[in-house]
C-alpha cells in the first residue's frame, strides 16, 4: 500500500527519491492537464510537467502544508506556464514587429475529423476560442483554466496563483465574460 501524500512528502523532504516518485506518479496527470490547457501545446505541457516536478523536488522541504500538495503543484505549474507564455508572446511580438505580414497564428488553429456537422461546429468554435484564450491576460487565462478545467475553488485558485481570493474571482469573471463575447456569434447561430 502506497503512503499518503503527507507521509510521502515527509519522506521526500528528507531526500527519499522513491517517495517523491510516488508523488509524481500520483499528481502528474493533473499537472499535465493544467499545463496543457494553459500552453495549448502537448510538448510544452510535457516540459512544464518536468519543470514543475523538478522545482517541487528542489523546494519540497519548503512545502508548509497551508495548501494541499496538489494546489502547491498547480501554483508551480501555473507560474512556469505563465513564464513560458510571456516569453513566447515576447518572441512572437518581436517577430511580428520584424515581419508584420507573418501568419504564425494560423498554425495555432486546431483541426478535427469527426462528422462533417461536428467538424463545422468545432472549427467555428475553435476558430474563435483559441484566439479568445490568447487574448486573455495571463492571470485571466490561468484562473479560468484552474476554475473551469480543473474545478478548483476560488480560494484554491488564489493560493495557486498567489493572489487574493477577490482577485482570483475577478480574473475568472473577466475571462468568462471575454470568452462569452468571443463565442456569442457561434452559439447564437445554432
Amino acid at each position: 500500500m502506497e503512503p499518503s501524500d503527507e507521509i510521502a512528502i515527509g519522506r521526500a523532504s528528507r531526500g527519499d527519491r522513491d517517495a517523491f516518485r510516488i508523488l509524481v506518479e500520483r499528481h502528474a496527470k493533473a499537472v499535465f492537464r493544467v499545463a496543457y490547457r494553459m500552453t495549448a501545446d502537448q510538448s510544452d505541457a510535457e516540459d512544464m510537467v518536468q519543470e514543475t516536478f523538478l522545482r517541487a523536488w528542489k523546494e519540497i522541504a519548503r512545502f508548509d502544508g497551508r495548501a494541499s500538495f496538489q494546489t502547491w503543484l498547480h501554483r508551480i505549474c501555473a507560474n512556469r506556464s505563465l513564464d513560458l507564455i510571456r516569453a513566447r508572446r515576447r518572441m512572437r511580438d518581436a517577430r511580428r514587429y520584424a515581419d508584420p505580414e507573418s501568419n504564425d497564428w494560423l498554425e495555432q488553429v486546431p483541426t478535427v475529423s469527426p462528422t462533417p456537422e461536428r467538424l463545422a461546429q468545432s472549427s467555428q468554435i475553435s476558430a474563435r476560442l483559441q484566439p479568445a484564450m490568447a487574448e486573455l491576460s495571463e492571470m485571466e487565462r490561468a484562473a479560468f483554466v484552474l476554475r473551469h478545467f480543473e474545478g478548483m475553488r476560488t480560494e484554491e485558485i488564489a493560493q495557486a496563483l498567489g493572489v487574493a481570493p477577490g482577485a482570483a474571482k475577478h480574473s475568472v469573471f473577466r475571462a468568462v465574460q471575454k470568452l462569452r463575447r468571443a463565442l456569442e456569434p457561434v452559439m447564437t447561430a445554432k
